[in-house]
């Protein structure tokens, strides 16, 4: 079967899937040029609230295809890397689901998701001490900024995989979830973020990301939009928000729920 990044939108919830089974959803090349358009089209849905990541079957990715690193002359990092910013920079929360193995590649794109969640048995690696590989500085600063320069520095040096426990302690993943909950939490946690105000959380991506200087324009958008005055009254009264801001530009789409694409 010819190699994919399947993905649905349903109830604000965009899913994509690393589909390549016979291989441990090893990434090929030209699923790595892939990955940017498919995000920037969910990005520019305005169904889409948050974007999922997770492999087909039982792991979540073992990486790039080994074998496309053959050609020493050939620049195989490029869509790599690029895909992975455009991962990191997509402007709605985003959650990598990880079951099985979360190794090279795999891990550069869980780490720049927002959170991760995995199933217990799950391992994580970064491995291109293995391959004589130099780890692009950018994925290096993202890994340092999430887990610290010691667990880096563990990771980086020694290609060695992690358990679910150490993920957890050192902070590369957020929760782990007994063998078959996996499915069940990310519906319920994903459906909390749908329900959240995404003023908040574009605001709060911006601010975790680095962007500084633009406390006046949030609370301008919160005041204008009446998001704030929609919170504080649904809080007074006891009921569920109904939070309406939307990023500027987007319109209704909400045709496009349940469609797969």
């Amino acid at each position: 079967m010819e190699p994919q990044l399947p993905h649905t939108v349903a109830d604000g919830v965009a899913t994509v899937v690393i589909h390549r089974p016979d291989k441990r959803n090893a990434m090929t090349p030209s699923m790595w040029r892939q990955l940017p358009p498919l995000l920037a089209r969910l990005a520019a849905d305005p169904a889409v609230r948050v974007l999922v990541l997770t492999g087909a079957g039982d792991t979540f990715c073992a990486g790039a295809d080994i074998s496309s690193l053959r050609d020493p002359d050939e620049d195989t990092r490029a869509p790599v890397v690029a895909a992975e910013e455009a991962l990191a920079a997509f402007p709605k929360p985003t959650l990598a689901a990880v079951r099985g193995y979360c190794v090279g590649g795999g891990c550069q794109l869980a780490v720049a998701c927002d959170l991760r969640f995995a199933e217990e048995g799950a391992w994580f690696g970064i491995t291109p001490a293995r391959l004589g590989i130099a780890y692009p500085a950018s994925s290096t600063r993202r890994l340092v900024s999430l887990v610290g320069p010691s667990s880096a520095s563990y990771l980086l040096y020694s290609a060695e995989l992690i358990g679910t426990e150490r993920a957890l302690r050192t902070g590369l993943v957020d929760e782990v979830l007994p063998a078959g909950g996996l499915g069940e939490r990310v519906a319920e946690f994903t459906r909390v973020l749908v329900a959240r105000s995404r003023l908040t959380q574009a605001a709060a991506k911006e601010s975790v990301s680095g962007r500084t200087g633009r406390d006046a324009h949030w609370a301008r958008q919160a005041r204008d939009s009446g998001e704030t005055a929609e919170g504080v009254a649904a809080f007074l009264e006891r009921r569920e928000p109904h939070f309406t801001w939307t990023a500027p530009g987007a319109a209704d789409g909400s045709a496009h729920e349940g469609d797969e694409r």
